[in-house]
């Protein structure tokens, strides 16, 4: 069976591929990745279901359950699956209004319709997205993760904490005095224990020494700190229980608004982990089987009282930087924090819960994507307004809000560009001729250098057609043109699209010049700095003046590849 179009991999997960060339050199990789990101997934789990609103085991059983089906159905070869930080709003939210039945049919209802998105092919619309509206929530969301761990990371006495951000704020002003010194250090210290290790690059996890250390000192020193046992009774040893939750025809009506947040960011955020997870490897993922595999987690976790679960962005860099070749070492992970639930759960309740906000707290400045703002700011004034409303409403209204509006501005700017793309001129005998500096008819293509062009408005949802550059990587020659002559507008996505390409190149050894740029990509890139990338020199006006710097970039150069290039 194959999916969308002609050369999409066939409708299988990467497991079945990795294992037919499996071996004890790979299983022994997988092992040490799987056992790792494990044990750097344990408190994660447990901190995401706390500040959800819900007992610390439902975050392990999710972390179980759509660990082990995520790798063993997905698209993916290094995909870590799970609850994240991305989903704490949306649940606490949900278990608010609904109670923890109406969290679980909700997740169930969302499992279903990423099941339908992946079998229906429609895996590949969340492409459609554009990045202002992902940074804009992906702000939004790291800002409210670190606004609901400041009571534990300070240890205030608030007997309720209000699920709106102004009145949490609020709140928490007012209880300042209730500062306790001992939690507050714990948490800075924590902060520092991982932030220390990451910079230094240490082997093993941050999170894990900090939790160690933590819990350790906590309980020889004998502060009165609140800890898991003492808020929910500790974890539960052994495995949990299958419960199907009760929902009735008009229940699920009322719950289909909150399953579609979920079910869109989870795949929102399962795709953007593995495109991560790619660039990472040097693999290539299926949205699609990927998003099937997201669905059948997302009805499994439910039934066993687990949280909502998506691709995590940070466990998958763990795994890879472990060493993980294949999906196996996913189910090893899964299989690590299951032998954890049945050997070691009483333990779990000594931790203090200022150290899982310590931790919390690196995850929410981690997933914000703060250097991203700048490079936003530098763009026109419809990419900025898009990220702010989203950042915004996220912030002040809920996701679902933001994302909607978000997108229907960018579909109205979109609309907009395309429009003042089209243009009516008179054709001069001034025109014609200047054409030629730009025609590939009369500029001799040179050995050691491959043209591809870009032609029409390359904007969000467009911009995966660059991968066809990426997918020749290896038999590219040294010098690299772009031609975009007839790319009529580009916006932040499609910029970002193209510093990803200048950059892969760049690795690869090889130069990128672009030329053409029309009066709206010219300013963008510039207002982006995009000559910074690439170099001054590599950004040139004609095609002509762009074989001629290839020219001289080829000098003495033995291309020893095919050359290439896209027709006019």
């Amino acid at each position: 069976m194959k999916l969308g179009g002609a050369g999409e991999a066939a409708f299988a997960p990467k497991l079945l591929a990795t294992l037919r060339e499996y071996d004890r050199r790979k299983l022994a990789a997988d092992v040490v990745a799987g056992v790792t990101v494990g044990l750097v997934a344990l408190p994660l789990a447990m901190a995401f279901a706390i500040s959800s609103g819900v007992a610390p085991q439902a975050g392990l059983y999710c972390a179980i359950v759509a660990g082990f089906v995520i790798s063993a159905l997905g698209g993916s070869r290094t995909q870590i699956g799970g609850p994240t930080g991305a989903f704490v709003v949306v649940v606490s939210g949900i278990v608010a209004k609904y109670g923890l039945d109406g969290l679980f049919a909700c997740t169930l209802l969302a499992g279903v319709m990423l099941i339908l998105l992946g079998l229906t092919g429609l895996g590949t619309a969340v492409k459609y997205i554009p990045r202002p509206v992902v940074i804009g929530f992906t702000n939004g969301i790291a800002v409210l993760i670190a606004s609901t761990q400041l009571k534990d990371f300070f240890g205030l006495q608030v007997e309720r904490v209000p699920g709106e951000f102004l009145e949490r704020l609020s709140t928490l002003a007012e209880h300042a005095g209730t500062v306790s010194p001992a939690a507050t250090v714990t948490a800075v210290l924590t902060l520092v224990v991982i932030v220390t290790l990451t910079r230094l690059r240490s082997r093993v996890p941050g999170t894990i020494v900090a939790l160690l250390v933590g819990t350790v000192a906590v309980a020889a020193l004998g502060l009165p700190l609140e800890t898991v046992g003492s808020r929910f009774g500790g974890v539960p040893q052994g495995l949990p229980t299958l419960a199907i939750p009760s929902i009735s025809a008009q229940g699920a009506l009322e719950l289909l608004s909150p399953a579609l947040t979920i079910a869109m960011l989870g795949a929102i955020e399962s795709l953007l982990s593995a495109v991560v997870a790619d660039r990472m490897s040097g693999d290539r993922h299926n949205p699609n089987v990927e998003l099937f595999a997201q669905g059948v987690a997302n009805v499994l976790s439910p039934l066993f009282g687990g949280l909502p679960a998506t691709g995590a962005i940070a466990r998958t860099a763990t795994n890879i930087r472990s060493g993980a070749r294949t999906p196996v070492a996913g189910i090893v992970h899964a299989l690590t924090l299951l032998v954890v639930l049945l050997a070691a759960a009483p333990l779990a309740g000594h931790i203090p819960l200022c150290v899982l906000a310590g931790i919390l707290m690196v995850v929410a400045w981690n997933m914000g994507e703060w250097r991203e703002i700048p490079e936003i700011l530098k763009l026109g004034k419809s990419d900025i307004v898009v990220w702010a409303i989203t950042f915004a409403l996220t912030v002040l209204a809920d996701l679902t809000v933001a994302v909607e509006v978000g997108m229907i501005l960018a579909a109205l700017i979109y609309i907009r560009n395309v429009t003042l793309t089209t243009t009516v001129a008179r054709v001069t005998p001034e025109y014609v001729q200047a054409g030629f500096a730009h025609s590939l008819q009369v500029n001799p293509i040179p050995a050691g250098v491959a043209i591809f062009r870009i032609h029409g408005p390359f904007l969000f949802g467009a911009t995966e057609k660059l991968e066809l550059v990426e997918r020749e990587l290896e038999t590219l020659p040294p010098v690299v043109v772009l031609r975009l002559r007839n790319m009529t507008v580009v916006d932040a996505t499609g910029l970002h699209a193209l510093e990803h390409l200048a950059d892969r190149l760049r690795i690869s050894g090889r130069h990128l010049i672009v030329c053409g740029l029309r009066d709206q990509p010219a300013r963008l890139t510039a207002q982006a700095e995009f000559h910074e990338r690439i170099g001054e020199r590599n950004i040139a006006p004609t095609l002509a003046a762009a074989l001629e710097r290839a020219r001289e970039l080829t000098v003495g150069l033995n291309p020893g590849v095919r050359d290439g290039s896209l027709g006019e």
